[in-house]
């Protein structure tokens, strides 16, 4: 499929993970793709292989609103306009509450819940003139509680908020925003919990597909809301997740 030919995709966090697996996806179906991280080798790593014509490396650290300003500036100066973004980049912070600091606390909000609004308002003006999409990475972190993570849980919940009242404000103007809500996905915030066969078999048993989700699993339904197959998609928090939101909680009975 070639559904982003000639199209323009900003994607934070494209270093790694979710952000590098669906830079590529948007790459592979004919897309412009500006891969956006703060940390420059493994950026350029990621960016290597994709097609350098149709493709920018751009460093930048979300939490600070000039440096997203500049970011889509540089964007539509070098492929002279935006039709999706990707609000991708993310940190993680958890442990007891009464023993976060404000500098954990703010850095997760910084990145994870500023960082989005920042992309958002930066990008709105050439998403209206192309009729673009925003697509947030949330997490189903933000759509219930975990055990030790309240700065994790209090941003994503942002996310998913931020993403529903955008939604309404923007679809007059003919701009969709949704987000996904992965589970414990296969990327590098996570590579100590994949070393811990024990905690991942307490997964495991709780996703009902018996299985942690890749990235290119979550690029693959990001590049869906992204796409005219989901024109009329907006607000939507979508869960790529194994089935885990379908539990109550309660345990299996068999």
């Amino acid at each position: 499929m070639q559904r982003f030919d000639g199209k323009v995709v900003i994607v934070t966090g494209a270093a790694s993970g979710i952000g590098e697996a669906t830079a590529r996806r948007f790459s592979s179906e004919g897309a412009r793709v500006a891969l956006v991280d703060r940390n420059e080798a493994p950026l350029a790593d990621a960016a290597r292989d994709l097609p350098a014509q149709l493709t920018l490396a751009h460093i930048a650290d979300v939490s600070d609103h000039e440096a997203v300003d500049e970011m889509v500036a540089t964007v539509v100066r070098r492929f002279g306009r935006l039709d999706v973004l990707v609000n991708n980049a993310g940190v993680y912070e958890g442990g007891d509450p009464a023993k976060i600091t404000n500098y954990q606390w703010r850095k997760v909000m910084a990145t994870d819940l500023d960082g989005v609004f920042f992309g958002c308002r930066a990008a709105l003006p050439h998403l209206e003139k192309t009729k673009g999409s925003i697509i947030n990475t949330a997490s189903v972190s933000g759509t219930g509680g975990d055990w030790a993570t309240s700065p994790y849980n209090a941003a994503k919940g942002g996310v998913v908020n931020l993403t529903r009242s955008l939604a309404l404000d923007l679809g007059k103007k003919g701009v969709r925003v949704n987000s996904v809500c992965p589970s414990l996905t296969r990327t590098g915030m996570t590579a100590d919990m994949m070393e811990d066969e024990e905690l991942l078999a307490k997964f495991r048993e709780r996703i009902p597909l018996g299985r942690v989700c890749e990235p290119h699993e979550v690029a693959a339904v990001i590049a869906f809301l992204a796409s005219d197959d989901a024109s009329f998609v907006t607000g939507a928090n979508v869960a790529v997740d194994g089935g885990v939101s379908a539990s109550n909680g309660q345990p299996p009975l068999a």
